[in-house]
């Protein structure tokens, strides 16, 4: 509907006007448009931003956006007012068609209304004031609370936004709390910690998950690996920030210290999407001190901001010794037998039934993709190189470190609602790892 009425009214601003401005001015309007689209092609595919290419709508948006600022600045003058009223119009119009050819490809909002809450900063579900905590000690809710939380950065440095916890109904009962597993939900690239909660359906999925475990579930902190919207750190330490240190030497502790989750390693998962999917192998595999469980969807076979060169300068100031230090294949290469790791790898994909396959055991390779939705959520016929049978890798050399992992496929596109759907296909298989019964 965006999309239709920004054509007409796009037809309505334009108008056919003089023969100069049908000549010459829309041309060179047009010209403007394009330029745009490829400038921010090119900048998107140079820095890595997209694990998928964008589908040729988002250039084509981008494009008519920028016509359209060029349309109502050339033909401000010597225009009636209507056309110039029409003209301004269009700008945030066309702006907005993009912006859903956007959630088209990524589907971070699945309806208005979680977008409009998101632009709002409306209430997440089950979130609650942390001061509403106290009361709500030796009750049982039918659902698990959510609470904002700022964590120190003490031990990182790391200046990051405020982050999210969710705490299960078995949480409350009894005078203190009991000593939970917990995973770590890690989003992906131009992320904010409440992507999992209002784009990933997380919060459902896990109340759903305590609902038929008599309230016992995982707790779960939402976390802030990149500082602001798009900066990309892959979860490393850096020139972009020191976000691996954060997310084990400030958020790890302060959840055991303020929410009194359990501090063994056993008890401790990393789940992440996309970027955070590359994220949670990596600290796994660096950390098995603090994390014995992984679940990554869709990441890349390790840190990836454009080619390795590109990676190292950019993530890494240029040391291709911390390049090393921080690719998965090397670190269990040379970490050796692990014990008592285990990992979920979900990764898009057809099977020949044209449905979900999940598999089982030490190591399953599925059937790769020989045509999946072209143009919507992020895929076209090609995948970004450092997504495109890294699962199947690195479960390969993950195995032969003695790491327990499987490898999942699912017919979809790179969207949210694949996170989604492979979040709640894991979820108890992650609670049993992280031994949340016991």
């Amino acid at each position: 509907m965006v999309k239709l009425l920004t054509v007409v009214l796009a037809v309505a601003a334009v108008g056919w006007r003089t023969r100069r401005w049908r000549y010459v001015w829309v041309p060179i309007a047009i010209a403007i448009g394009v330029a745009g689209a490829l400038a921010a092609r090119t900048y998107v595919d140079s820095e890595g931003l997209a694990s998928d290419p964008a589908p040729p709508q988002l250039w084509l948006w981008t494009g008519c956006f920028v016509a359209a600022v060029a349309v109502a600045i050339l033909g401000w003058r010597g225009t009636r007012w209507w056309r110039r009223a029409l003209s301004i119009l269009l700008v945030p119009l066309s702006f907005a068609a993009a912006l859903v050819v956007l959630n088209e490809w990524v589907g971070y909002y699945p309806t208005v209304s979680a977008a409009w809450g998101a632009l709002t900063a409306g209430p997440l579900p089950d979130e609650i004031d942390v001061a509403e905590l106290a009361g709500l000690r030796g009750t049982s809710p039918d659902t698990g609370k959510v609470v904002q939380v700022d964590i120190p950065d003490d031990a990182s440095g790391f200046a990051h936004r405020s982050e999210y916890v969710y705490l299960p109904p078995a949480w409350f009962a009894g005078a203190t709390p009991p000593a939970l597993p917990a995973l770590m939900m890690i989003a992906g690239e131009f992320n904010t910690p409440a992507d999992w909660l209002r784009s990933g359906g997380a919060i459902e999925t896990v109340d759903d998950y305590a609902a038929s475990h008599d309230g016992q579930a995982p707790i779960l902190v939402f976390v802030d690996s990149g500082g602001s919207f798009n900066n990309d750190t892959e979860c490393v330490d850096g020139p972009r920030g020191n976000a691996a240190d954060h997310l084990t030497d400030d958020v790890r502790p302060y959840l055991v210290s303020t929410f009194g989750a359990s501090a063994k390693p056993e008890n401790w998962g990393v789940v992440g999407w996309s970027m955070g999917g590359t994220c949670a192998v990596d600290l796994t595999v660096m950390h098995p001190d603090l994390f014995t469980t992984f679940e990554d969807i869709a990441g890349d076979a390790g840190p990836t901001a454009g080619t390795k060169e590109q990676t190292i300068d950019r993530l890494f100031d240029g040391d291709a010794s911390q390049w090393d230090a921080y690719d998965p294949a090397t670190v269990m290469a040379k970490h050796g037998p692990y014990v008592g790791v285990s990992g979920w790898f979900e990764d898009t994909g057809a099977p020949p039934n044209g449905g979900k396959r999940p598999q089982s055991g030490n190591y399953h390779p599925p059937p790769r993709a020989t045509s999946t939705p072209s143009g919507y959520g992020g895929h076209d016929d090609t995948h970004d190189t450092g997504e495109l049978g890294a699962a199947d890798t690195l479960c390969k050399e993950a195995s032969a470190q003695q790491i327990s992992c499987e490898v999942h496929t699912i017919w979809s596109g790179h969207t949210w609602q694949f996170a989604t759907q492979a979040f709640t296909d894991a979820l108890p298989w992650l609670a049993d790892h992280i031994r949340t019964d016991s």
